[in-house]
């Protein structure tokens, strides 16, 4: 009979029981896909009593001597964080295994340093279930798109947040509202913050500007906001003017000359109105979607389960089946590229559009007054409507596409007006011509 290949599973939470799971019920036909049988090695676990599930010879609190055992073959790294993941990933590459993980945060913060390790080594680094759950995705941007030239990569890739704007706009809930469900069903942790604050995504975004734009793009480069400052007012008045609110993850490459040369990427995470009839706001509940806009091949949307134990779970298996085909051939797959080495743009000089609400006093001249301020930064006001009257008055206003730093300085000054009581709103719009 052929040796099988032998798996060390570090992490035994979600994510990785599901693995053993599929590994288990799918045996005949990862044999057939592979051409040689998988076997479990070993399970990584800090508590070997809390996996009653799992037979007992294959627990281990010994993760470092797991994936470099000499009869291992491949590892199957899903503990997430930063750390002890990333020593034990380079300890697996120094030892000769090949690596599947679902570790967005570490791929975001330090995945130069192990792509460079893994090739060092000839093995593979695979992590498609880092991003978007069991959405085909970075292999796509990787493999399938590596001829043609990407421009934007934007998408919804948290499921949490997507969930919580999507209540808000269908029950006409607040944000507190919202999250308390999320959290009753289980689509928000017991601790949000990673999720509502926009830490998830923008590691994703880092993780996919990387792959589309051939640069290290790290968590650090990518402008970060969360979600927890949008109002049930916000979502009605996106309604108002055709949109709907979702956060996203916006990746750009920013053109410099006609040579190519001054290029840069943008690379932000922030809540946005879109305009309804763009795909990605027909997105709801805890679902991700990703739009990507190419050269050659137009328009594409990936959709599907973003998160989850059997759809990550179906990610990592299919990353498994990858490079365990990869290691039966004596190969490894192709790596990522950072040869352009573009900058990260600002986003400070990032421009795009505002929708911005004032508490003003209900006198005569104060739009006119408003109007200068904005134009005096060089940001051109789009629309202007009022709502209410006296106390209640409301300027609602939407610019055209402006550079950040100028609406920022326009905020600032605004807020020093005596006509403006405060600035109630301020939410980014995209996908308006």
């Amino acid at each position: 009979m052929t040796a099988p290949l032998r798996v060390a599973l570090l992490g035994c939470g979600t994510v990785g029981s599901a693995v053993l799971r599929l590994l288990a019920d799918q045996a005949g036909d990862l044999t057939a896909r592979i051409g040689r049988p998988v076997e479990v090695a070993g399970v990584a676990v800090r508590r070997p009593d809390r996996h009653p599930d799992v037979p007992a010879e294959l627990l281990t609190t010994d993760a470092h001597g797991l994936v470099t055992r000499p009869d291992v073959d491949l590892v199957v790294e899903v503990i997430g964080g930063t750390e002890p993941a990333r020593s034990l990933l380079m300890a697996a590459f120094e030892a000769g295994k090949s690596v599947v993980s679902a570790n967005k945060a570490l791929l975001a913060d330090e995945g130069g340093e192990l792509h460079a390790a893994a090739a060092k080594a000839g093995v593979d680094l695979y992590y498609e279930a880092a991003v978007a759950g069991a959405i085909p995705l970075l292999r796509p941007l990787r493999e399938s798109l590596a001829g043609d030239q990407l421009r934007r990569v934007v998408g919804i890739v948290n499921g949490t947040t997507n969930y919580i704007l999507s209540r808000m706009a269908e029950t006409g809930h607040g944000f507190t509202e919202a999250l308390a469900e999320a959290t009753e069903l289980g689509y928000a942790e017991a601790d949000p913050t990673a999720d509502v604050d926009g830490f998830d995504a923008a590691a994703k975004a880092a993780i996919l500007a990387s792959l589309a734009f051939h640069t290290t793009v790290t968590a650090a480069d990518v402008h970060r906001e969360g979600i927890s400052a949008v109002t049930s007012t916000d979502v009605a008045r996106a309604t108002e003017i055709g949109c709907t609110v979702k956060l996203l993850a916006i990746c750009e490459r920013v053109p410099g000359n006609e040579d190519g040369e001054g290029d840069s990427v943008a690379v932000r995470v922030h809540p946005a109105m879109i305009p309804t009839t763009h795909p990605l706001a027909a997105v709801g509940g805890a679902f991700n979607a990703v739009f990507v806009e190419a050269e050659a091949a137009g328009q594409l949307m990936f959709y599907g389960q973003g998160a989850g134990g059997e759809p990550t779970a179906s990610a990592v298996l299919g990353d498994l089946v990858a490079v365990a085909r990869n290691r039966v051939t004596g190969t490894a797959g192709p790596g990522v590229t950072t040869y352009a080495g573009l900058p990260a743009r600002p986003i400070a000089e990032t421009p795009t559009r505002y929708h911005v609400s004032l508490d003003v006093a209900d006198r005569p001249g104060v739009l006119a007054t408003v109007a200068q301020e904005f134009a005096r930064h060089g940001v051109s006001i789009a629309t202007v409507r009022q709502d209410g009257r006296g106390d209640a008055a409301t300027l609602v206003i939407v610019t055209h596409s402006a550079p950040d730093a100028a609406l920022s300085a326009t905020v600032s000054a605004l807020r020093e007006m005596p006509a403006v009581r405060g600035v109630t709103s301020i939410l980014r719009v995209e996908g308006l011509s």
